[in-house]
């Protein structure tokens, strides 16, 4: 979900990757969320960290605090951020779906913080569905 997410709301701005310690393959309740914000992410994949092992990034973010503790060592990258949210996968069945969602729209809001706070985007910039209306440009400090 952070990869496309990252994907819309910042355009073509940064290349963005995701990857897991454990990657178990795309989730159906992953693409149904996406899909009610107008993402396709049937044609993203699963990847595993290995995969990215050795090359050099600006900005490495884990997104959960299991991926921090097994994450690789990435040497060449300038910035390492870690952002805790629940895994949506793990939530009961019966409230799975809405789990998924509230991920999704954490993870949405936390990437447009960072985009002004930290990359200094300007707000009007972003395609955020969720946030872009609440964002004001005074919040960048």
């Amino acid at each position: 979900m952070a990869e496309a997410l990252l994907d819309l709301i910042a355009g073509n701005h940064f290349e963005a990757e995701s990857a897991g310690t454990h990657p178990a393959g795309l989730n159906p309740v992953t693409v149904e969320s996406m899909h009610e914000i107008g993402v396709d992410v049937r044609n993203y994949r699963s990847k595993n960290l290995d995969e990215f092992v050795g090359q050099s990034f600006n900005y490495v973010i884990t997104v959960c605090d299991r991926a921090k503790e097994s994450c690789p060592v990435f040497p060449g990258a300038v910035n390492i951020r870690q952002w805790s949210f629940d895994d949506p996968a793990a939530a009961p069945l019966d409230t799975r779906r809405e789990v998924f969602r509230q991920v999704r729209d954490e993870i949405a809001n936390r990437l447009c913080r960072f985009l002004i706070e930290e990359a200094r985007f300007i707000p009007a910039a972003l395609q955020c569905y969720c946030c872009g209306t609440q964002l004001q440009t005074d919040s960048v400090s």
